[in-house]
């Protein structure tokens, strides 16, 4: 089975998702996050906190007009992953 988060590179991906695999791409968020946080290091529970958060913003807001504000980057991982930015992510 092809797994949903390869084939989110911008939020504009996350708005065309059908609402059924929002579940789905949390949880293989929350893989991805595991797998690389235990080979590169980093915050992980805060970020596995936030995933549905993140998702719903996403699905909500447009990021190229408004504006989001996280008090702490350890809480961005799911941001990060959603625009663009799951290549260069082992660089933590």
């Amino acid at each position: 089975m092809e797994r949903i988060l390869e084939k989110i590179d911008s939020p504009r991906d996350l708005k065309d998702l059908p609402f059924e695999e929002l579940p789905r791409l949390a949880e293989e968020i929350r893989e991805f996050l595991l797998d690389t946080v235990y080979t590169t290091g980093g915050h992980l529970g805060s970020n596995m906190g936030v995933v549905e958060l993140t998702l719903a913003l996403h699905r909500v807001f447009d990021f190229s007009r408004d504006r989001l504000l996280f008090d702490v980057s350890h809480q961005c991982y799911t941001h990060k992953l959603l625009t663009g930015r799951r290549e260069s992510f082992h660089t933590l």
